[in-house]
């Protein structure tokens, strides 16, 4: 039985005053761009006829998923370990999967290109082996879990971290190994958190320009996702540029209002005003 605790705090006029202001500065250039792209002859509705737009939105859609899958299984692992402390100097290691967060994305193109591209200190032996990773789609899929999977794991791992040592504890006195107790204690426990970190990667993913275009180029039907074709229509089109950023919006807003229904199920219909 759910009880009511009561009406919620009044807030301040200034306040709402400032989050409109907030929500107007977040929201209205991107209503511009979609009120543009829908308005204009030829916009929206030519870009999505569009071969090169419906390619590099392919490209996107399918080169993110790849990524996100990547990323949740190693980030899942990496989260844990580290939320457990199973490695030494665990503080020092979360800078360094953390750090990709704050690099301008041109930096980390520039560095996965040092290490992965042809002339990079891996290039040589991944050559041997017959293996080409720059400019190819293996190199927007790197590129895209690069930038990407850090926020995945720092959510997961605050999710680990957020259940209680007594529940540990208890299902360890009952007998539950390592794997059980990750299968059927945390993973479950940590579900909100994790959902969290794969909408937040995914959406990361889908917009990610910087480290892609330095890493693995803008190759039309390769390489160039929805992203980069935003960037080389605005070199000769702004009209097809607006059309092809209202599509990605789209795609976006889609992205955040499924895993919005899909994370609100799971959590069932507990409000946060209330308590069960």
């Amino acid at each position: 039985m759910r009880t009511r605790l009561g009406r919620l705090p009044r807030v301040p006029v200034l306040v709402i005053a400032a989050a409109i202001v907030g929500l107007a500065f977040f929201g209205l250039p991107v209503a511009v761009l979609v009120v543009r792209a829908l308005v204009a002859e030829g916009g929206l509705l030519a870009a999505v006829a569009d071969p090169a737009v419906r390619q590099a939105l392919a490209l996107s859609l399918i080169t993110t998923s790849i990524s996100l899958a990547i990323t949740v299984v190693g980030g899942t692992a990496l989260a844990y370990a580290l939320a457990m402390r199973a490695l030494p100097g665990g503080r020092y290691l979360e800078t360094i999967v953390d750090l990709p967060i704050v690099l301008p994305p041109s930096v980390a193109g520039l560095a996965l290109l040092l290490l992965l591209g042809r002339r990079g200190a891996l290039g040589a032996p991944l050559e041997s082996l017959g293996l080409e990773v720059a400019f190819t789609t293996t190199a927007v899929i790197v590129a895209q879990v690069f930038v990407s999977a850090p926020f995945y794991v720092r959510s997961a791992r605050i999710g680990f971290r957020s259940v209680g040592r007594d529940l540990v504890e208890t299902a360890q006195v009952d007998g539950a190994g390592e794997w059980t107790l990750l299968s059927r204690v945390m993973l479950p426990l940590a579900a909100t958190a994790i959902g969290s970190g794969i909408v937040l990667a995914w959406v990361r993913a889908l917009g990610e320009f910087g480290a892609t275009i330095l890493f693995a180029g803008s190759l039309e039907g390769r390489t160039q996702t929805l992203p980069l074709l935003v960037y080389a229509a605005f070199q000769t089109s702004l009209g097809e540029a607006i059309a092809a950023a209202a599509i990605l919006v789209l795609a976006a807003v889609v992205v955040l209002l499924v895993a919005r229904l899909v994370r609100g199920r799971s959590a069932g219909a507990i409000d946060p005003i209330e308590i069960g």
